[in-house]
């Protein structure tokens, strides 16, 4: 039998411990997902990390995951998720990526250089807000800016309930101010474009040389991939981090309560219009129009939110044809294989 409290520092949870029949609470092995390759999962149990192969018949899985073994390490079925985070795949590609799943908290982490931007910090903001997690604005690299509290205070200006820290990801004493979101059995996800201090802050928190580091491009400011692939460690707090990849797209799918969430002043507004259908541009009556004359709104978080919800409204077509099409293929190979079978037994 597992001893359940040895899985807490891995974050297990009642949630999870709920969802076990009393066969599985006698003979199945609770194990994390720590680690994601091509053919196989790395994943953390109450007594050890073991790989097992990734197979056609799992469900889509990804970092984070809770998953049952048997008593001989073979896969029996995932648990139910308290997060998930997922985005459209990169690129061409129709269909949606899997980022993390039963996350506590993201750093959204941003670095006061060229980098820093309202837009993208919205759109991180929107994936967090859907996910379920809560959310920490980290500004790193303050060491390199004369005034942070003038970018602290425009985060604050998209929601003033935001916690948003500013700190130098190589000090031992600043990023002490994460320790409240890393004790143990606390799981943090790290996000974020490239060259903004993702592994260095992974570094500090792990209390050891975890993920490989890297500057940034002197000509335009911007980062250089360093982390390659998303991992699970433990940091010197007890708590788990999760390391991903700089995401230099970030595309919305499926984000309509993130968006409403993240954009909830914009939406209030809305509801005070005169016409229903208004689209916030030349319509009499309009809330939004009027509160962007009075300096109560940035017409920037307007053009963001309507960016936003086109996009969504885009992605959401793409996925939702294509998940019709591939239910029409099925569907025509059943018939396919049906009409084979009646033929060889000469019906």
């Amino acid at each position: 039998m597992t001893d359940f409290s040895a899985l807490i520092s891995l974050g297990w949870q009642p949630f999870f411990q709920q969802q076990l029949s009393l066969d599985e609470w006698e003979t199945a092995q609770p194990a994390r997902i720590v680690e994601q390759h091509r053919s196989r999962l790395e994943v953390a149990t109450a007594s050890e990390h073991r790989d097992i192969p990734l197979l056609p018949s799992m469900p889509t899985l990804t970092v984070g995951d809770w998953i049952l073994l048997d008593q001989h390490g073979v896969f029996l079925r995932a648990l139910d998720r308290t997060s998930l985070f997922k985005r459209k795949a990169a690129g061409s590609k129709i269909s949606e990526q899997l980022i993390a799943a039963n996350i506590d908290t993201a750093l959204i982490t941003c670095s006061l250089n060229e980098d820093f931007n309202l837009n993208r910090i919205e759109r991180y903001l929107c994936l967090v807000q859907e996910a379920g997690s809560e959310a920490v604005i980290l500004l790193t690299k303050a060491d390199l800016c004369a005034d942070s509290d003038a970018f602290i205070d425009q985060i604050r200006g998209l929601d003033n309930r935001l916690t948003v820290l500013a700190m130098d990801a190589r000090s031992h004493e600043q990023t002490n101010q994460l320790q409240p979101w890393l004790g143990s059995g606390q799981t943090v996800a790290v996000l974020g474009s490239s060259g903004v201090g993702k592994s260095t802050l992974v570094n500090q928190l792990a209390g050891e040389e975890r993920q490989s580091t890297g500057g940034i491009r002197e000509d335009d400011d911007k980062g250089r991939h360093t982390t390659t692939r998303r991992s699970l460690l433990t940091t010197a707090y007890g708590g788990l981090i999760l390391d991903t990849p700089g995401m230099r797209e970030l595309q919305l799918t499926g984000t309509e309560d993130g968006i409403s969430a993240t954009f909830a002043d914009i939406e209030a507004l809305a509801q005070q219009c005169r016409f229903g259908d208004c689209s916030h541009h030349d319509e009499p009556g309009c809330a939004v129009q009027a509160a962007i004359q009075n300096s109560q709104l940035d017409p920037r978080r307007l053009r963001n939110y309507e960016k936003l919800q086109r996009e969504l409204a885009l992605n959401n077509a793409s996925l939702a044809e294509r998940r019709q099409s591939e239910r029409d293929t099925a569907r025509y190979h059943k018939r396919v294989l049906k009409a084979s079978l009646s033929i060889k037994r000469g019906e």
